[in-house]
């Protein structure tokens, strides 16, 4: 296994005192240092098309995803700020000119960071279930996450979403299949992975060799 992509591991107090910018940052800090909202090419440095992973964990779909394709740039969005730092790493050790992770609450982001019509594509993988009922409201996709990626995204833009909850997935589909702003495209299909670190995340890694199904579902937006 790569250690630029070592899944094992740790913080330690050194690295945890790091200052991992422009990697890595918070966006409550970033919300305070830019009140009027923050460009995507004063994030990145260039005016490549954006796509963002929502709760981008340990930063395995952002690390290959912008290494693949280096003319596009890849911001992932955590709220466990130590697996947000975990991410950034990552990204430090090949020092990635088009990746960068945020830490805080994706919503906080979504509404007073970015403008309308700058995002090209939104990844929501494997989302927190929130399991018990009394939870449900926490879940990151209901109708306010949808609105605001609908504002945000570009025409022609997607939204991918992979769960292994089928319930939690034919609830995206209901408020996906239904929004007049986007059309379901054929989803992608399940590949046979190269290696171990040849997943979409981390999760899909560990969900498919636990033998569950994923749900996997792709919209475009058109207009």
């Amino acid at each position: 296994m790569s250690p630029e992509i070592d899944e094992t591991e740790v913080e330690t107090e050194v690295e945890m005192r790091q200052d991992l910018r422009p990697w890595f940052q918070a966006i409550d800090d970033l919300v305070a240092a830019h009140p009027q909202g923050l460009s995507f090419p004063e994030i990145f440095g260039n005016d490549k098309p954006v796509e963002i992973d929502v709760g981008c964990g340990r930063g395995l779909f952002v690390h290959s995803a912008s290494r693949r394709n280096p003319d596009r740039n890849y911001l992932g969005i955590e709220l466990d700020y130590k697996e947000g730092r975990r991410a950034s790493r990552r990204l430090v050790k090949v020092a990635s000119s088009n990746g960068r992770i945020f830490g805080g609450d994706v919503m906080v982001a979504f509404r007073k960071l970015f403008s309308p019509g700058t995002v090209s594509a939104i990844h929501v993988y494997f989302p927190d279930p929130w399991w018990k009922r009394r939870h449900r409201s926490r879940r990151v996709f209901n109708v306010n996450f949808l609105d605001r990626t609908n504002e945000l995204l570009i025409p022609g833009g997607f939204v991918h979403s992979w769960t292994d909850v089928e319930e939690y997935f034919e609830g995206i589909c209901a408020l996906m299949d239904n929004h007049p702003d986007f059309e379901k495209l054929p989803a992608p299909e399940e590949r046979i992975p190269q290696n171990d670190m040849d997943y979409q995340t981390s999760f899909e890694r560990k969900k498919r060799k636990l033998g569950l199904p994923i749900y996997r579902g792709l919209w475009r937006k058109v207009r």
